[in-house]
């Protein structure tokens, strides 16, 4: 199995910036597709990116793309989320989420694809 710990988030100006990280431990970490959701007050969960863990190749929503950028750290087993220009629509919680071993093949943009998730991080951009 593979858990996971989200944190960096917090309150922020419009148009300001914040990286989120994910920590990750477990034998099948190494074998994972990481993507990064996020969901508001009564809206449905919502895919961010996604990032290929051997390759690193990544996939962003529309929605974001040109403000977010999806790394990870196979060292420090951790993934990151590094938001610009943050926008009041932008806020919800943010949740990081590991693919097992067995599943979906790349790409990856469903939250039905992932086997594994962190309890989210609060992003709140004010205006």
């Amino acid at each position: 199995q593979v858990q996971l710990v989200e944190s960096g988030g917090g309150l922020v100006q419009a148009g300001g910036s914040l990286r989120l990280s994910c920590a990750a431990s477990g034998r099948t970490f190494s074998y994972s597709d990481m993507g990064w959701f996020r969901q508001a007050p009564g809206k449905e969960r919502e895919f961010v990116a996604a990032i290929r863990w051997v390759g690193g190749s990544t996939r962003y929503a529309d929605s974001v793309k040109g403000r977010v950028t999806i790394s990870r750290d196979n060292a420090k087993n951790t993934v990151y989320l590094q938001m610009d220009s943050l926008k009041p629509e932008d806020t919800a919680v943010y949740y990081c989420a590991a693919k097992g071993p067995y599943g979906s093949a790349w790409p990856l943009s469903s939250p039905n694809q992932f086997d594994y998730w962190g309890q989210g991080t609060q992003v709140t951009v004010s205006s």
